[in-house]
């Protein structure tokens, strides 16, 4: 996020030590139990809890996510992964693992996969990856997992009239606050599941956000997304339709704009679409 893109890598390392690629819900609102098919990932390096990002479950053991969460950070291979759902992490006290701040409510993945082009173009041009659980994250009736949209099914909104009064529901786990380097004890990073309503400012413009990203707005009045919200979804409107997992930042206060890898391309479809049940 400085002067150029970045990724909003909601790969945050733990002990807020933040990594380019990364992003988390600011100026957003307690979740509680609205969205519980949103969770908390953990990637593990050796062994142990290095990086994090948020998710989706499309069923009770399919994780959607972003390609930056599941390509395996540069040089750090992942040995591991572990999905949390309790809406708040944080007070979860327990010792799962080598988890020491977190309660008794996760599960281990068994595997992951970021798009197949994911290492062809820039990172935000392919962001979308899937993880599989070794078993049921959280027990929904079926309709309250996250779904799909039909191909191409936001073309529609790149009219200026399009644009207007087209909100979505971005969910996360990532910090409430970002702040420049020598002001970073001021973050918050709570681990715990917020929510926001950003706007859309922009799609299908040649170049910045292509025909594989949107741009949404990330202020006080709306709330967007900051480090360790990456893979976390983006819903249209109040649908649990996961229009695209949060990408990009520009701004390393998280603040102004927020990028978001789109959903409804056929090529993303046909990717996720083997792994779901």
């Amino acid at each position: 996020m400085r002067t150029k893109l970045f990724v909003l890598v909601a790969v945050v390392v733990l002990l807020l030590l933040m990594v380019a690629p990364t992003a988390a819900v600011t100026d957003g609102e307690l979740d509680g139990d609205a969205h519980p098919q949103v969770v908390l990932l953990l990637m593990e390096v050796g062994g142990q809890p290095a990086f994090r990002c948020s998710g989706t479950l499309l069923s009770s053991t399919v994780l959607l996510t972003a390609g930056h969460c599941t390509n395996n950070y540069p040089g750090a291979p992942y040995t591991g992964m572990r999905v949390f759902t309790e809406s708040d992490v944080q007070a979860g006290i327990g010792t799962t693992n080598n988890y020491p701040f977190a309660g008794p409510n996760s599960v281990e993945a068994v595997s992951w996969a970021a798009h197949p082009l994911y290492e062809t173009a820039p990172f935000f041009v392919h962001d979308v990856g899937v993880v599989i659980l070794q078993a049921p994250g959280v027990i929904l009736p079926p309709d309250k997992y996250a779904t799909l949209p039909t191909a191409n099914q936001f073309d529609s909104f790149k009219t200026k009239r399009g644009l207007q009064n087209v909100t979505f529901t971005s969910v996360g786990y990532g910090l409430q606050e970002s702040f420049p380097d020598a002001a970073s004890w001021k973050e918050h990073n709570t681990r715990t599941r917020y929510v926001a309503h950003p706007r859309l400012l922009q799609i299908n413009v040649p170049g910045f956000t292509g025909d594989f990203s949107l741009l949404l707005s990330n202020n006080h009045a709306t709330g967007g997304t900051c480090f360790g919200d990456s893979g976390g979804p983006n819903f249209l409107g109040n649908t649990n339709v996961v229009a695209g997992v949060t990408s990009f930042g520009i701004n390393g206060n998280c603040a102004g704009t927020g990028g978001v890898f789109r959903m409804d391309r056929q090529n993303v479809l046909d990717f996720v679409d083997p792994y779901l049940p």
